[in-house]
């Protein structure tokens, strides 16, 4: 690309009130692989025999390892952190307020993940430049079943306000 155009997409900021409740988003895949699980235990020091030890893990409901929840949580946030939406949003981003997550399934090694990310809920802030929106996080295996959902409330400036 060009530097003029490059110029031209680094100034474009999504604000608060470019996002509408309803706003919809979908994640590129990623594959949760043997390195993932055993990096984050090291990590992490989470050596629990669900994660770390195939021999135990076969024995359980599970029928072999599974992956960290909070592996799991940290794999989704970063796929989302790669949409289009998030590199405009990101300047405009003052920090995260709350997150909120439940764990459905199980994640195993193998299993391929993308996330839907839903825009449910915005409230102005306390402070007039800037406000609060939510937004609904689950993350889908490559059966379609959802593996964990999170809600996600980041503070965001409002259009103008200065950075």
């Amino acid at each position: 690309m060009n530097d003029r155009l490059l110029g031209k997409l680094q100034d474009l900021v999504i604000h608060y009130e470019d996002l509408e409740v309803g706003d919809t988003f979908t994640t590129s895949g990623r594959t949760v692989t043997e390195a993932d699980v055993v990096n984050f235990a090291g990590l992490s020091a989470d050596y629990n025999s669900l994660h770390v030890d195939a021999t135990f893990a076969s024995t359980t409901q599970h029928e072999g390892r599974i992956a960290h929840g909070l592996l799991v949580l940290a794999i989704a946030s970063g796929l989302c952190t790669r949409l289009p939406l998030m590199k405009f949003l990101e300047p405009s981003i003052l920090g995260l307020a709350d997150l909120q997550c439940k764990f459905r399934r199980p994640c195993k090694i193998g299993d391929t993940l993308h996330v839907r990310m839903r825009v449910t809920d915005k409230q102005p802030g306390k402070k007039p430049d800037r406000g609060t929106v939510t937004f609904a996080r689950t993350a889908v295996n490559q059966r379609g079943e959802d593996v964990m959902e999170s809600q996600w409330q980041l503070v965001v400036r409002n259009r103008g306000s200065v950075q």
